[in-house]
């Protein structure tokens, strides 16, 4: 047995985002500087994970809501692009790696985690391809900077989960969303309009496609800001939106409705809303993104 350390690479680095560790910082910095801390600490947060050309500047608002002095571990939740996969999956790597610095896995987590039965473990080659855990990682880093050695991550895929899964994985990862010590960020874009993304609703009344897009995407936040797991269920199975981290936004609002059973307050607030393009006509296509966070009085 060799006592070689599993690491990830930062596989999306110079596609997806900057490999260099300098460029990515003032980038993030930029965007960062643009944003507000309204509703800081954040608890949890839900931020896009496209390249961050496109959301980048998005993601800021959720990220400035982080409180870095207080946050010990990070847990992040993304949905699977690629495997199927109808339960979560945790990573075989013990270290991430981003072009700022190394991030590390908690491992007595992931074994609480492993204990309950719940979890499968992903491949290395299946967590390298999957963009949507990695797309936080450098925000995380610079988001935690002042902290660096002093917190751990729990990177978790979510696979298509039945709403009885999204129920017992939010019970199960409740206990750690009651923690102040831990902050959840759920990786989701929200609309992927058009023919290539199978997907065209449109209604008329809202004037231009784009304004369409918006009115069905604010609708769906405002239903994830009241909190109710089976209102945004209920949502999806109505308009079938095309918002990539549903199981993830899923787990996240289940876990909530089970601390609120026992007298936890929270709310949550999106703080940005974005397009990667305006669709006027039916050859467009466009993905929309928005950021927010949720507190704990």
């Amino acid at each position: 047995m060799s006592n070689r350390v599993v690491c990830r690479e930062a596989s999306h680095a110079g596609s997806w985002y900057s490999a260099s560790g300098s460029q990515l910082n003032a980038q993030l910095e930029g965007w960062l500087s643009q944003a507000q801390s309204t509703i800081r600490p954040a608890r949890a947060i839900i931020a896009p994970h496209a390249g961050y050309t496109y959301c980048g500047a998005c993601a800021a608002h959720a990220y400035k809501q982080v409180d870095p002095s207080i946050t010990r571990r990070v847990f992040i939740l993304g949905p699977s692009h690629h495997v199927p996969l109808s339960r979560c999956a945790l990573s075989p790597a013990e270290i991430y790696r981003t072009p700022l610095y190394d991030l590390r896995i908690d491992q007595k987590v992931y074994a609480d985690l492993w204990k309950t039965g719940l979890f499968e473990r992903m491949t290395l080659q299946t967590d390298e391809d999957e963009h949507s855990i990695e797309m936080h990682l450098p925000y995380t880093a610079k988001a935690m900077e002042s902290h660096k050695d002093e917190f751990s991550i729990v990177p978790v895929l979510v696979g298509a989960l039945s709403e009885s899964k999204e129920q017992e994985y939010g019970k199960v990862l409740s206990k750690y969303l009651a923690d102040p010590s831990n902050l959840f960020i759920i990786s989701s874009d929200f609309c992927h309009w058009g023919q290539r993304f199978r997907y065209t609703y449109y209604d008329e009344s809202q004037g231009e496609i784009y304004r369409s897009i918006e009115h069905l995407d604010k609708m769906g936040m405002s239903i994830i800001e009241q909190l109710d797991p089976m209102s945004f269920t209920n949502y999806l199975k109505k308009y079938r939106n095309t918002i990539c981290g549903r199981h993830p936004i899923g787990v996240l609002l289940n876990a909530v409705a089970e601390l609120r059973k026992s007298g936890l307050e929270m709310n949550f607030s999106f703080l940005n809303y974005a397009q990667s393009s305006q669709c006027r006509n039916w050859q467009d296509s466009s993905v929309s993104y928005a950021a927010g966070a949720l507190i704990v009085h």
